[in-house]
């Protein structure tokens, strides 16, 4: 085991490798606050959805389901934005599995380096409050992350005012001590590969409204980079997973 799965990663966290998928994005790239952001959904909308990717930074599977997001309900529109907080800095294929010493030790330097959780953080809960700031229009926010990203949403709520609802799928180090500081409804969507005992443990701790839904025969990160949308059970699942988001922020947004 490497050092930085002691640290709560799940094994399949530090092993799967992302896969590449064919899609067309239904919005665009622009610059928000510094920060490079996939940026989709109707300019209307009164409710926005932060989302925070995963190690591999923005896919086409990220940007589907935050395309999902924006688009699914006609009744309900969100504005859904993906800021590049790893700022170009992601993990690699070529790193996947980490089987060697120097595969392992990149993989361990960019979570000490660019992905780690407590220096990034603090932005994360600047920049929200900036993009808040900046988009009077939409009223109620809520914020989603995808493996390392869960690991910062559940982080970022505990100092953040903006978010009126989170959701976290398949993520990574999961601990206990985490859940207390969230105070708004919270969704988590665990795959196969995390570990169940800390998911139960988290969950106990929550003091909030909220929903665990284990996916069960998903691998960590199915609804992000490691999602293989061409295998017929995982699309499904993929799609459910973010109408089950979808529905958690109906009903507390």
């Amino acid at each position: 085991m490497t050092h930085h799965e002691n640290k709560g990663h799940s094994k399949a966290c530090c092993t799967l490798p992302a896969v590449k998928t064919d899609y067309t994005d239904k919005g665009k790239y622009e610059t928000i606050n510094g920060l490079k952001t996939y940026v989709t959904g109707d300019d209307s909308a009164e409710q926005g959805i932060l989302i925070i990717y995963d190690i591999f930074g923005f896919s086409s599977q990220g940007n589907q389901g935050a395309d999902i997001l924006a688009t699914a309900d006609d009744d309900k529109k969100y504005k859904v934005f993906i800021p590049d907080f790893l700022k170009g800095t992601y993990a690699e294929q070529s790193w996947f599995p980490p089987d060697t010493e120097e595969k392992s030790k990149k993989l361990g330097g960019l979570f000490q380096g660019a992905a780690n959780p407590q220096t990034v953080t603090p932005e994360v809960v600047s920049w929200s409050q900036q993009l808040a700031n900046n988009n009077p229009s939409i009223k109620k926010w809520a914020c989603v992350g995808f493996c390392w990203g869960g690991k910062l949403v559940a982080l970022t709520l505990a100092s953040s005012q903006i978010f009126g609802a989170a959701a976290s799928a398949h993520p990574a180090m999961v601990d206990p001590k985490d859940a207390p500081g969230i105070k708004v409804p919270f969704l988590m969507l665990p795959s196969k590969d995390e570990d169940a005992k800390d998911v139960e443990a988290f969950a106990a701790e929550l003091k909030v409204e909220n929903q665990i839904e284990t996916f069960a025969d998903q691998v960590h990160g199915w609804m992000g980079a490691r999602g293989d949308l061409d295998d017929e059970r995982v699309n499904s699942e993929y799609k459910r997973g973010y109408e089950t988001i979808l529905h958690f922020f109906h009903k507390h947004l």
